[in-house]
């Protein structure tokens, strides 16, 4: 039995040499191929993939919220998140958003297929280094608001830029700040930003 397979990779060099690598299996068809998070719902509505491997960090929506609309748009797609970045915060968010499957982009490629073909079983696939290592990190301390103010200083915003983007007043912003430091073990805003970006709690 064929299967269907849908890319989203926003580098095109690593969407062709994953195509091509792909295509040595004699029972996977790529079917669409994409370079943003937000072209991948439509591109899985018009060729029906069985699996969208999905990268994380893309364009216009990242990979972890397009598997979210995918689980709940097209919830025969299943989705493997195949990325670079093997971040504990960034498994369990994948889980959380319906993702079947978590690969790192290093991995051989017989893993990858045999990945993608026990994920179309209905099977859960979770690189085995990245799964301990999810559960000595443990949950993120960050709330949902903590997340939404370091995303929004990641980019060098102010105080009060952060404020205005998040319609929050500076106040609040700043006791965002101080607790998002405290919790990450922080000294400054910069470095809580890059600690939770490393540990993908972001």
């Amino acid at each position: 039995m064929t299967i269907r397979l849908l890319l989203a990779d926003d580098q095109e060099l690593v969407r062709q040499a994953l195509c091509a690598l792909l295509a040595l299996e004699d029972d996977f068809e790529v079917v669409a191929s994409v370079g943003r998070g937000d072209e991948v719902v439509a591109a899985a509505r018009e060729h029906r993939p069985d699996v969208a491997l999905l990268d994380i960090e893309m364009p216009g929506l990242d990979g972890l919220a397009a598997a979210a609309v995918l689980a709940a748009q097209v919830p025969d797609c299943r989705v493997v998140m195949l990325t670079t970045f093997g971040r504990a915060g960034y498994l369990r968010r994948a889980m959380d958003a319906g993702a079947a499957g978590f690969v790192v982009k290093d991995a051989p490629a017989d893993v990858l297929a045999d990945a993608i073909r026990r994920v179309r079983t209905g099977e859960r696939v979770v690189d085995p280094a990245l799964a301990v290592a999810t559960l000595a990190a443990g949950e993120s301390p960050l709330t949902a608001r903590e997340r939404d103010v370091l995303i929004t200083a990641r980019t060098g915003a102010t105080v009060a830029e952060i404020a205005s983007r998040l319609y929050l007043s500076e106040g609040t912003v700043r006791n965002y700040v101080s607790a998002a430091i405290t919790k990450t073990g922080a000294r400054n805003r910069v470095e809580a930003v890059r600690i939770a970006d490393e540990r993908g709690w972001l």
